[in-house]
């Protein structure tokens, strides 16, 4: 799948607005403005101007909205919500090369609010998936203690885990503690048969 570098940031801040969810983390990640404004600085969020009260509300909003399309039950659905979540927002497509970046669009109004910018920017990045049929890149981490969510953009589609150094070596480490049992399991079997038919 050719993905361009902002979709590809606009994707990696998705992923990381919805994974500071109470459901995920076990409690609020973005709980007042100054972690607003944080997550803004991490993310290298554009014409942003400084955060309020009302901005964190509306993004919590919005992150249930993601969260919506990003689990939608089909194609179909999910197109529908991005629809309605771009529609809403007026999003308004120009072309920019700020900061040194080179030519790409920008789906917001300049200075838009916040949710409303990440409302056009991270629905189309979602647009953009679901036109190209890669649903199935949106996934949730198969650990299953693990709520975290990320979009698969390897090659063959073969990731599993949202992070390998985390999630998928302790999973790699418990199915290899697991056929060790198994073998050891099956070892004393075979000893006990022995016994048995020796007595």
């Amino acid at each position: 799948m050719l993905i361009t570098h902002d979709t590809e940031c606009a994707l990696g801040l998705l992923v990381e607005l919805l994974n500071t969810s109470p459901e995920v983390a076990g409690r609020e990640q973005l709980p007042d403005v100054a972690a607003l404004d944080a997550f803004v600085v991490r993310g290298n969020i554009s014409e942003v101007d400084s955060v309020t009260p009302l901005d964190l509300a509306a993004v919590h909003r919005l992150r249930g909205q993601l969260r919506d399309i990003f689990t939608a039950p089909s194609t179909q659905v999910a197109a529908e919500l991005v629809n309605a979540l771009v529609a809403a927002v007026n999003a308004t497509p120009r072309l920019t090369d700020h900061d040194g970046h080179g030519w790409h669009m920008h789906y917001f109004a300049p200075h838009a609010a916040l949710a409303d910018h990440l409302a056009a920017e991270l629905g189309m990045a979602l647009g953009l998936i679901l036109m190209a049929g890669e649903r199935e890149r949106l996934r949730r981490c198969e650990a299953p203690d693990c709520a975290r969510v990320f979009v698969d953009l390897s090659r063959n589609r073969s990731r599993r885990y949202c992070d390998s150094r985390t999630c998928g070596n302790r999973m790699h480490v418990a199915a290899y503690r697991a056929r060790q049992r198994s073998a050891a399991d099956s070892a004393a079997v075979t000893d006990d048969e022995v016994t048995v038919s020796v007595g």
